[in-house]
């Protein structure tokens, strides 16, 4: 296999673990607090009366003692994220240091390989290869959803031929959701499986008190953060465009918020803001035509406007018009299966949703109409990644700059260009940081199996220090579920933490944005640092560092 200098280099590096696990070989699992879910207590109870309750956990060096070989398995599920084979890679050296007869096998394609019992043994050699590499090669990804019996059922048969002690599911918000489900079926019908989480997201939505961040948001916001950089360099140069940049994050805006505070763009829309003060679509529209205009007025017709994927679910009509339309692609299946195009379908559900939300498909340019139509995604969930949301705003903005023209209230220059950076960041080789958190969590997690815990998602904490100084432990996975409507009827699922509008990131960017958006104030962050002064290659991102001030 050929490889670049770079990565040749980066395979050898030598990931960074938290003190305890340096300093000792055994450990005991101490227990804490019990924990209740996130929201709606007795409904998830109801659904989880194995899980529900169990406490915190935390590690302390333990007595050495003969220890067993175990075996384990582990997929990953869902959208790439730089650090997944640095996870797989802290599993595997935690299992052989346990005993070297431990086993890793993993599972091919995400849950379907478990369904399908596809798998490989994860060996010294094939990991030698992959240790601090970006994507999900080594075993690759899938977004099957594991919900019924016969799924579990299939589960249980494949992995009890391996002789599998714990299954580790490395993944987001849903697909450790599915973890927690899965760990409550096994102890529900007695199969001694256990059954742990890793939090995996790039979106940065699958994060709480103990979860502070899950790997793969610090490479991701630093590879987004140079290309937006590198954009903005070019606006200031040429003078001439306006750059409409849509950035992924399909339900929160944490993507969008951290590449605005390392490159201060003069537009930077927050999901959250726009559903707390109910921002319509076209208050939005003036909102940025406003600061165009200020800075046509300066002599300025160029800028950079920040846009998050998930911007209109949170727009207040477009998320009305959002769950009738989830609501009737349940209901009305069979008859929306069997129309051809696109402008049929769009047709039979201007038939079937209320008169507001009529009005607004009208108006709506005839493209972001039919991307509304498209199917859902495994989970229900529209595929905002789908929706030209930064042509919509575009092509809008345009039309008021027009009509502001015509009254004779703006006499600048208004050409644009847009974006969407999503996949660029996905599969990056991971940061420093990523690369240390992504195996720590590999390696606690695999510390949860030993210790015999299920139902747990693995988890480091105080991660704005030095990673000698993090603090690994487990938190139960019901403790982050609450009830939400999933394809027309009410699910446990795992708590999307989204944007705080009184936390301190966002405080950050309110105290300066109204200066960047008519300065030139914009900062180049550059590509990702390896190798270098601690604070270049092994800062964390500025959400991280704010806070955990």
């Amino acid at each position: 296999m050929k490889r670049s200098l770079l990565e040749i280099e980066r395979i050898a590096y030598k990931p960074k673990l938290p003190a305890l696990f340096q300093q000792a070989d055994s450990f005991n699992a101490k227990l804490g607090a019990a924990m209740e879910s996130a929201g709606d207590h007795e409904q998830v109870k109801k659904h989880f009366p194995n899980t529900y309750g169990m406490p915190i956990v935390s590690f302390e060096a333990g007595q050495s003692k003969e220890s067993k070989p175990l075996n384990l398995a582990v997929i990953l599920s869902g959208g790439q994220a730089p650090g997944g084979h640095n996870v797989i890679s802290g599993l595997f050296d935690a299992l052989k240091k346990h005993h070297h007869k431990s086993k890793l096998y993993g599972f091919l394609g995400g849950p379907s390989g478990l369904i399908e019992n596809k798998y490989r043994e994860i060996s010294k050699e094939l990991l030698a290869n992959f240790r601090n590499t970006g994507g999900f090669d080594i075993i690759g990804s899938g977004r099957t959803k594991l919900e019924s019996p016969e799924q579990f059922d299939k589960t249980r048969q494949h992995l009890e031929s391996l002789h599998i002690n714990a299954l580790v599911i490395i993944g987001g918000d849903d697909s450790n959701t599915n973890a927690g489900i899965l760990a409550e079926y096994f102890l529900a019908n007695k199969v001694n499986i256990n059954v742990i989480g890793v939090p995996k997201t790039i979106d940065g939505d699958l994060k709480n008190e103990y979860i502070e961040t899950s790997f793969g948001f610090d490479t991701a916001t630093k590879v987004y953060s140079e290309l937006v950089g590198n954009i903005a360099r070019d606006a200031k140069s040429a003078k001439k465009y306006w750059h409409f940049i849509k950035l992924m994050g399909r339900s929160a805006s944490h993507i969008t918020l951290e590449c605005a505070l390392q490159t201060q763009p003069n537009i930077a829309l927050i999901g959250e803001e726009a559903a707390n003060f109910n921002h319509s679509l076209k208050a939005i529209v003036n909102d940025m035509a406003d600061i165009i205009a200020k800075r046509a007025d300066n002599g300025e017709n160029f800028g950079v406007a920040l846009i998050p994927e998930g911007l209109i679910e949170f727009i207040p009509e477009m998320r009305k018009l959002i769950d009738e339309l989830n609501e009737l692609m349940v209901i009305h299946q069979i008859e929306l299966e069997k129309l051809e195009s696109l402008d049929e379908k769009i047709s039979f559900i201007r038939e079937h949703i209320t008169a507001e939300s009529k009005e607004l498909l009208d108006i709506l340019p005839v493209e972001i109409a039919r991307q509304l139509a498209l199917d859902r995604d495994p989970h229900g969930n529209v595929q905002v990644s789908r929706i030209d949301t930064e042509k919509l705003l575009l092509e809008m903005v345009k039309i008021e700059l027009k009509r502001r023209k015509k009254e004779g209230s703006y006499a600048g220059k208004f050409s644009a260009q847009n974006h969407f950076f999503g996949y660029e960041g996905r599969c990056s080789m991971p940061s420093n940081f990523d690369a240390d958190y992504g195996y720590s969590l590999g390696y606690t997690a695999a510390k949860l199996a030993i210790c015999g815990l299920t139902g747990y998602m693995s988890c480091i904490r105080n991660l704005s220090r030095p990673a000698i100084e993090w603090q690994p432990g487990g938190v139960p996975i019901t403790s982050m579920l609450n009830m939400e409507r999933r394809h027309g009827e009410d699910r446990p699922v795992i708590q999307k933490a989204l944007t705080k509008l009184d936390g301190e990131p966002f405080l950050k960017f309110k105290a300066n944005r109204e200066k960047w958006s008519l300065e030139t104030s914009y900062v180049y962050p550059g590509p990702i640092q390896y190798y270098g002064p601690d604070a270049v290659c092994n800062r964390t991102t500025i959400s991280l560092e704010l806070e955990n001030q």
